[in-house]
């Protein structure tokens, strides 16, 4: 049911067949709803995930044909499918028609994506909660974020369509290249280049296979980008398929996360002050706080500028540089509108991919057909357009669009005057790509489906020890040539010698000079100074740490919030799915759901029982408070430590910082609980057990 003030009507059956079409609506690239534009005012609010507010709320609770294990039904209350367990340890697969690794992929990458969701109580675009807000919060770390999220989607993306173009292009898969050359000529001849192009483009969306026919797979490292023919991997090894360096990794798609981060490394200076600058989670600075008594990172950065100014002759500084202060403040000001524009491009990057290849429980078919749909006018029109129609109308257009600004000014005006908002009706998610998800609105589907279910996905597990310096299987997924032609015209041989470990091949650059740039040690003398300042660092933040229990028994709240907020590594933690080990005003504690009762609830108590024997089925716990599922409106991850703190705190003292969550309720009243180690797997849980809609900020 949905409330919209004091009415009550039947929201939408949302329910749709993961395998066929529904009805020929779901086909046609019309929006779901007209209601952002009729009635932009209305609120429409779901309080559990039966009322389906959403089409990933519906097949959240839809009864899949392919079924995991954490779509079958149990006696248990919660049932736990290997929180904290080893990897081999959890059973395959937890979700239908969908590996474990690819399942932690998108966890894993959704907890670094997502910082700050807010309720929704409006109608969603393409009928899909989760999507970016407009007006979202800037910071350096999601600028990162997002730079990262760019490479592993787009960048790597059009690396590989280019590496297939030039595969294409050198001839060394002899019978494949002779088929695409004769069918171009052929076409040419007969003047149906682009009714070949728009039948080859529908091929491809409608029928998968004919994708790994045209344009067999090879591992990215593994192809010549020059000669399209067999190369060693710039890692040396391939020890991964989809990565461009085919760099180990153990678990699937970590080579390229990890790619992506010294990719944004590697960025110019502003970007650099991103990589270290304050993140979404960091807490005001105290004087006498560990914040107060450690480096601007940043600031060193810039003082290396300005030195090197100096150095020259050149005057440093706002005070002879008349244009530092406006172009710094203006590129700032900038970043927030590119930060959104990147993460519109991935968006929109990720769910063509999607459409194309539809990863359960959404459909198979129905994205493809509307795409397919939409090429099939072009093909019909293309059979009788001349080319010198098509350039007369070309033509056309562009002095239209040169000229034509009073009528179409007007033209605007009066569209945003009759129908305002109509921009959203038209956009990609409403109309083309309606009801096709991101990977994060995919991921939180998943992440729904495990909590209609009472089995909460376990989190991604994690392995200590570096990945293996040995070469990956490839199996005829990854590497495979068509019809009898031997993958990338390469003998056994070649491909062995190309894939088995070289240590050296990572180091190779293109000339001395690049080697005399690359250069980055300074000797032991550098080394001691480095450990020096460790040590020193290290005495300094433990102080700080130390005088923070005082602190806070003295009534400081920022104290408070960073007691515990560095573990130590051999303190066991309650690692869910229901309990989370806590601090709550410094004190000591677990949070914990419930779902047994009448209205679900998150709650935290003090009661140390818990670590032994849990919260389930009990009365005695007496919660110093308790927020109902339903009234949660807004959940926002935070830091006890500043973002310089945390830093320094994690080179000096090798460990991992454990930060809290903040939660707001319907009402507008907030709790902050901290010192959580545990905190991405909660928030998961919290932002997918209820009947919420959400906006990323």
């Amino acid at each position: 049911m949905y409330t919209d003030g004091d009415t009550t009507q039947n929201g939408p059956n949302l329910g749709q067949s993961t395998t066929g079409v529904r009805s020929m609506l779901d086909v046609l690239p019309i929006p779901s709803t007209t209601q952002p534009v009729t009635e932009p005012g209305k609120h429409e609010i779901a309080n559990s995930l039966a009322e389906e507010p959403t089409l990933s709320h519906a097949l959240a609770t839809d009864d899949h044909e392919e079924k995991g294990l954490a779509q079958k039904d149990h006696d248990e209350e919660v049932l736990d499918l290997g929180w904290n367990e080893k990897k081999q340890e959890i059973a395959a697969p937890l979700v239908g028609s969908l590996q474990n690794e690819d399942l932690w992929l998108l966890v894993r990458r959704f907890n670094k994506q997502i910082y700050h969701v807010k309720e929704v109580p409006t109608a969603v675009p393409g009928n899909l909660d989760l999507n970016i807000a407009d007006e979202d919060e800037f910071s350096p770390d999601k600028l990162r974020a997002s730079i990262e999220r760019l490479y592993m989607t787009v960048v790597v993306g059009l690396l590989a369509a280019v590496k297939h173009t030039v595969r294409l292009r050198s001839w060394r898969e002899t019978r494949r290249t002779s088929c695409f050359c004769a069918a171009y000529f052929v076409a040419w001849v007969f003047d149906l280049i682009v009714p070949l192009l728009a039948l080859t483009l529908i091929t491809i969306i409608a029928y998968p296979r004919s994708r790994e026919v045209l344009f067999p797979p090879a591992p990215l490292a593994l192809v010549d980008s020059q000669t399209g023919g067999v190369q060693k991997p710039k890692a040396g090894v391939l020890g991964s398929t989809d990565s461009s360096t085919g760099a180990p990794q153990n678990f699937k798609g970590e080579a390229v996360e990890q790619e992506a981060s010294s990719f944004f490394n590697g960025f110019t200076s502003i970007v650099v002050t991103s990589a270290t600058g304050k993140t979404p989670d960091s807490a005001p600075t105290e004087k006498g706080s560990p914040d107060d008594s450690v480096p601007d990172p940043t600031g060193v950065a810039v003082a290396a500028a300005e030195a090197k100014v100096i150095s020259a002759g050149g005057k440093a500084g706002a005070k002879h540089d008349k244009t530092k202060v406006p172009v710094e403040t203006a590129m700032w000001t900038k970043m927030r509108p590119i930060m959104h524009g990147i993460a519109d491009v991935s968006d929109t990057w990720e769910r063509f991919a999607n459409a194309l290849s539809p990863t359960p429980p959404f459909p198979k078919q129905v994205y493809r057909l509307r795409l397919a749909g939409l090429v099939v006018p072009l093909f019909l029109v293309s059979l009788f357009v001349t080319s010198y129609m098509f350039m007369k109308g070309l033509t056309f257009g562009v002095g239209f669009g040169f000229f034509g600004d009073p009528i179409i000014s007007r033209g605007l005006t009066w569209l945003d005057h009759t129908f305002p908002h109509w921009q959203k009706l038209l956009e990609l998610r409403n109309t083309v790509l309606k009801g096709v998800p991101t990977n994060a609105q995919l991921t939180i589907t998943l992440l729904r489906i495990g909590e209609a279910n009472k089995a909460p996905l376990p989190p991604p597990p994690s392995i200590s020890e570096p990945p293996p310096e040995k070469p990956t299987d490839v199996t005829d997924a990854e590497l495979r040539a068509t019809g009898a032609e031997p993958p990338l015209n390469a003998t056994d041989e070649e491909l062995h010698e190309a894939m088995q470990y070289d240590p050296n091949t990572a180091h190779e650059t293109g000339g001395p000079d690049i080697d005399a740039a690359k250069e980055s040690n300074h000797g032991k003398r550098g080394s001691k100074i480095a450990g020096f300042f460790k040590g020193a660092t290290k005495g300094a933040v433990k102080t700080a740490i130390g005088t923070d229990h005082a602190r806070a028994k003295a009534g400081s709240h920022h104290a408070k919030n960073r007691l515990g907020a560095v573990p130590r590594p051999d303190i066991s933690n309650v690692t869910g799915p229901i309990d989370f080990k806590a601090r709550y005003k410094g004190q000591k504690g677990h949070i914990y759901i419930t779902t047994k009762s009448t209205i679900p609830a998150v709650a935290f108590s003090t009661d140390q029982t818990i670590e032994k024997i849990g919260s389930q089925e009990r009365e005695d716990l007496h919660p110093l408070w308790t927020i109902a599922i339903n009234d949660i409106a807004e959940l926002k991850k935070v830091g006890g430590y500043g973002w310089k703190a945390k830093i320094v705190v994690g080179w000096s003292l090798g460990r991992e910082v454990a930060d809290g969550l903040e939660i707001t309720d319907r009402t507008g009243n907030t709790t902050r609980v901290m010192a959580l180690p545990m905190r991405d797997e909660l928030f998961n849980r919290l932002v997918a057990i209820g009947g919420q809609k959400w906006e990323a900020w």
